[in-house]
């Protein structure tokens, strides 16, 4: 495996970053060490791998994590009914009897032999039971994994940076937390989401961008919401608003408020959004 020089990481174009997540991202690539980032849906964790990725000019690769996934899923597949079709009927180009032909790497497998340094972002690991995170951090730490059929050990080339995001869902076992860094992202305060607004928005009227921040943080607050809209909704809802050539910006005061379906996505939250936020 070909050691890497150390690049750091200091955003990107449409990712608003914080200077302590800043610092254990680049901490976590010079030591090696995965990331885990843990917090609600809607705080940039998934969209961090993509700016690493972006700003250090790496492939992204996305291991998106099932509850019923086991670990080799993630290395690699033993395409067994594809080989047994090209024995049965002869008109396949590839040797039957080379079971390495129908070896396919899995997210994990592809970020090991790929020829250049990946970002390796494995989303939402708290799906995955015990067993699953802990032989994986295995994989991860001796950067190697076992091709069982073919008797076969894949080494990665490069260390990818690796990432991995929580919903917190379900606790992470201590043996797991105790080989990565950590780092908790806080969902934005309003001054925060006026910087990431202002990225996505650059010709936003500070009016529209003002109003639309304080009527969405009221909502966030509501009682009894279930799904809370996120940034993704917010962006979504203000762009809503600019399509609207009959918007004014007195709907967002305390009025009814319009398209609330871009920002709750559930039918209860909807219906008590209407009642709550429009009494």
């Amino acid at each position: 495996m070909t050691q890497n020089a150390f690049h750091r990481f200091t955003g990107a174009s449409r990712y608003v970053l914080d200077e302590e997540l800043a610092k254990i991202v680049n901490v976590s690539m010079a030591l090696e060490m995965p990331l885990l980032l843990k917090g609600e849906p809607g705080t940039g964790k998934t969209m961090l791998a993509h700016a690493i990725a972006e700003s250090l000019q790496m492939p992204l690769i996305v291991l998106n994590v099932k509850s019923s996934m086991k670990l080799v899923e993630a290395l690699y597949q033993y395409d067994t009914l594809t080989r047994l079709n090209d024995s049965r009927f002869g008109d396949s180009t590839r040797d039957v009897s080379n079971i390495s032909e129908y070896i396919r790497m899995g997210k994990i497998g592809q970020a090991f032999v790929a020829d250049q340094r990946t970002v390796l972002l494995i989303d939402e690991i708290d799906k995955a039971d015990t067993d699953f995170q802990d032989d994986m951090l295995d994989v991860l730490d001796q950067m190697q994994f076992d091709i069982l059929e073919i008797d076969r050990t894949v080494r990665a080339r490069h260390r990818p940076v690796v990432i991995i995001t929580s919903n917190a869902k379900k606790d992470l076992s201590d043996p797991f937390l105790g080989r990565c860094n950590f780092h908790h992202i806080a969902f934005p305060d309003e001054e925060m989401m006026r910087h990431i607004v202002a990225v996505h928005f650059p010709d936003l009227s500070d009016d529209i961008a003002k109003a639309g921040i304080k009527a969405f943080y009221r909502l966030r607050a509501l009682e009894g919401i279930e799904k809370k809209p996120a940034t993704r909704e917010l962006l979504n809802w203000l762009r809503a608003l600019r399509a609207d050539p009959g918007f004014r910006l007195e709907a967002l005061a305390d009025e009814a408020l319009p398209y609330l379906g871009v920002l709750f996505k559930k039918s209860g939250d909807l219906e008590r959004a209407n009642v709550l936020a429009n009494a």
